[in-house]
């Protein structure tokens, strides 16, 4: 125990705290908790506010949903709890710190699958605009379905198509398919590449040429020996 005693004696005591010192500590302490008191008062105060928004939102039968100013993360917080409470249906969207934001929807509001997207993507919601771009995903789907039919038909348009499309690519390979669709009697060229658009007249007129070129070329011998054999078939 002497030895103990003795290392203890040479060691440092803790400095001792002095009386303006627990004074600047329980100032501190004081300042601390009013900051902490006001932050409840305020964030209360945001939220009766909060309160009032929703409950005038939710009284409008002409609004079905309704958009919020970006917020921090606590705001939003609020926001979302109070539109629970309130039977609402809530979505964030938008960049953290920057734009961020809550949108809160009425239960009855038939919300899609592509107005969520446009949100996500920042973008507005037009209902007109989105009516045309289901007709013309409609429209697609149908011309994909009736070629898939004609393929099932044609197995040797399908091969076409597929080789076609490794060289120029599956999209332009889809789309040169629509045109060069098999014809029945011509095969893969089109009909009207077949057709022979010269009148009668050129036609005649082609063929006496022809003709004539033919017979300088062959001399009169074989002339005579031709006219002998188309005489006597």
């Amino acid at each position: 125990m002497d030895l103990l005693d003795s290392i203890m004696s040479k060691m440092d005591k803790p400095p001792s705290v002095t009386d303006k010192q627990k004074k600047m500590l329980r100032e501190q302490q004081k300042a601390v908790e009013e900051a902490k008191s006001k932050e409840r008062e305020r964030l209360n105060q945001f939220r009766k506010h909060i309160e009032e928004r929703i409950n005038r939102f939710i009284q409008n039968v002409g609004l079905m949903k309704k958009k919020f100013e970006p917020m921090d993360r606590v705001a939003r917080s609020i926001v979302r709890d109070v539109a629970d409470v309130a039977g609402l249906t809530t979505y964030a969207f938008g960049t953290e710190d920057f734009d961020r934001h809550v949108m809160v929807f009425k239960k009855e509001y038939p919300l899609t699958e592509d107005e969520l997207e446009a949100y996500k993507n920042g973008e507005d919601w037009d209902p007109e605009k989105a009516k045309e771009t289901a007709l013309l995903r409609k429209q697609q789907e149908h011309e994909d379905e009736v070629r898939a039919q004609q393929l099932k038909k044609d197995p040797g348009s399908s091969k076409f198509i597929e080789k076609y499309e490794r060289l120029v690519g599956k999209e332009t390979g889809k789309e040169s398919a629509r045109i060069l669709e098999v014809n029945k009697q011509f095969g893969f060229v089109r009909s009207e590449l077949k057709k022979d658009k010269r009148t009668i007249e050129e036609a005649l007129a082609d063929i006496r040429a022809k003709k004539l070129k033919r017979d300088k070329e062959d001399g009169p011998t074989d002339q005579k020996s031709r006219s002998e054999n188309e005489a006597h078939p």
